[in-house]
């Protein structure tokens, strides 16, 4: 069992979203986040005053997943959000995840994430 966090632009989402579906991956959550990688800060103006943006927004998709599903979920996000030679695509980080369990039916493991 692992945890896919991915750190993705916003604008990529539905088509992510789309992507996971068709490999049978249904169960994920997604969060607004704000993140600085190294993409120059963004300069804007609000009512006359310039403000320099540092912390830009991105989401953060998290997909709980059995062994078998790892590659397909990978290949859904990759596929999407890879531009050749554009900057500031994301990024992937795969953690173990020592225990699951669904709290309506206490299952654990494997079949707790489904």
């Amino acid at each position: 069992m692992k945890l896919i966090i991915a750190i993705i632009q916003p604008e990529e989402l539905p088509d992510i979203k789309e992507a996971l579906l068709k490999r049978k991956i249904y169960k994920f959550t997604v969060s607004n986040v704000l993140g600085q990688g190294k993409e120059i800060p963004v300069h804007e103006v609000y009512r006359g005053i310039a403000h320099e943006i540092t912390l830009l927004k991105k989401v953060r998709l998290e997909i709980a997943v059995n062994d078998e599903y790892i590659e397909p979920a990978l290949e859904a996000i990759v596929s999407v959000a890879r531009k050749d030679g554009v900057k500031g695509r994301g990024k992937i980080f795969i953690l173990p995840i020592e225990e699951c369990i669904r709290i309506r039916t206490n299952e654990k493991g494997s079949e707790a994430i489904g």
